[in-house]
């Protein structure tokens, strides 16, 4: 057993889209027009890191409850920890792809490299063990 997909809301695919692929490097694994429960126009939209098993769903917030849920959706934690093969390259890619970092680059004893980014803030918190 694995989780296939998470759910993530957002109040617009194609910004989510924009930065997840644009800006993380993700693969987009599928776009393709749906519907909701009661039958209103939405799209299933999927992306994953290149090599995951695991992907995101953006879900485009539907509703009040929902809407007031996009940005903060873990309550000013991050949601979603990102490891990467080469943390510099990946901290310049990322920043010259407009991602902001809410704190500067740091060692710490508990992770290799990795990254980890909140939408839809594109706020991004990163932290470096030293290997490289």
């Amino acid at each position: 057993m694995h989780i296939e997909l998470a759910a993530l809301m957002v109040d617009d695919y194609d910004a989510a889209v924009e930065f997840f692929v644009r800006a993380l490097g993700f693969d987009l694994v599928e776009d393709s027009p749906s519907l909701t429960n009661d039958g209103r126009p939405k799209r299933w939209v999927v992306v994953r890191p290149p090599g995951a098993v695991t992907g995101l769903l953006p879900a485009k917030a539907d509703g009040r409850a929902q809407t007031r849920a996009v940005g903060d959706q873990f309550a000013g934690r991050a949601g979603f920890l990102l490891r990467v093969d080469d943390f510099d390259d990946a901290f310049r890619r990322m920043a010259s792809a407009g991602v902001e970092f809410v704190t500067e680059p740091r060692v710490e004893p508990t992770a290799a490299s990795r990254c980890s980014s909140t939408w839809p803030e594109a706020a991004a918190t990163c932290s470096d063990s030293g290997i490289r």
